[in-house]
This record gives structure tokens, C-alpha cells and sequence, in this order.
């Protein structure tokens, strides 16, 4: 059974590159532009993992990501940013299940991350 993400980005084009990258690493993606979107592919399924961007639509990609989790109890995040506040990044990632992965990346690098993210379940 292949593993499940849900992938959540305002940007169409940056949700389209993210998502044909992890298919084509053989995962299964579901793909949300808003916060509505990703709360209606969770009444599809239970992804393995919520891809996150840090900022969706007006509020903070954190602040969406705790929602969701709310509403799937487990739900493993990876916030994808460009620029870190490292003593917010620590509080974050004290809550368990909830990392951090900085750009800029290659393609092969988010894989890898996404592999170690799913394999410390």
C-alpha cells in the first residue's frame, strides 16, 4: 500500500511541481490550494503526512497544520520555509510530529526527507 499525502499550497504551480515529484517518488498524493480543500481530503482518507507551506491563504501554515491535526488525530507534519525563526522552529517541533524541512532543496533531497519523516512514525 502506498503511502498518502496531503499536499497543501496556495500556489497552483508550486503544488503541481511538489506533487509530480512525490508521485513520481511513488507516493500518493492528494492535493489542497486552501484550508477548506485539505479538510475535505480528510473526509476521503487519512493521509500518512500533511505537506505544508508556511503560510496558506491568511493564516500561518502552523496555525492550519495544528487545525488539520485537530481534525486527524497523528497527522505528521513537514512545514517546507524558506526562512527559519529558530526558537519558534524548536517550539514547533517539540510538539512531535511536526518538522521542518528548509529550503532551497533538490527534488531527491524532499524525497529523502519525506522517507525519513514516514519511516519514524
Amino acid at each position: 500500500m502506498r503511502e498518502t499525502i496531503l499536499l497543501l499550497a496556495s500556489e497552483p504551480i508550486v503544488r503541481l511541481v511538489f506533487q509530480e515529484t512525490l508521485e513520481n517518488g511513488g507516493y500518493c498524493v492528494l492535493g489542497a490550494g486552501d484550508l477548506g480543500a485539505a479538510v475535505d481530503r480528510l473526509k476521503e482518507c487519512k493521509p500518512d503526512l500533511l505537506i505544508i507551506r508556511p503560510y496558506v491563504e491568511d493564516i500561518s501554515g502552523y496555525d492550519a497544520a495544528t487545525f488539520l491535526r485537530s481534525k486527524c488525530h497523528g497527522l505528521r507534519v513537514l512545514m517546507v520555509a524558506g526562512l527559519i525563526d529558530h526558537d519558534r522552529l524548536q517550539n514547533r517541533m517539540a510538539l512531535g510530529g511536526f518538522e521542518v524541512f528548509p529550503k532551497p532543496f533538490t527534488a531527491a533531497e524532499l524525497l529523502e526527507k519525506v522517507k525519513d519523516v514516514l519511516s519514524h512514525q
